[in-house]
């Protein structure tokens, strides 16, 4: 079964699923990954204080993910 990430999982969490989880991130103006508070945050809530659409980041990751099981 694909690795996958929803919206309530926490930054630092989807991190140990994938180090290249934060590529994505920090292409789509999430530049503080190596906060400390965003170890602790869940995708939803960075998304929101970044303005982004958490749908549209989920979707972006989980396609990373299942290319690279592919």
């Amino acid at each position: 079964m694909a690795k996958q990430v929803d919206k309530s999982m926490i930054i630092g969490d989807m991190l140990q699923v994938d180090p290249g989880i934060a590529a994505i991130l920090m292409a789509s103006g999430m530049h503080c990954i190596g906060c400390p508070a965003s170890q602790g945050e869940s995708l939803e809530e960075a998304a929101a204080v970044h303005g982004l659409a958490v749908d549209d980041l989920v979707a972006s990751v989980n396609e990373y993910l299942a290319k690279k099981e592919a």
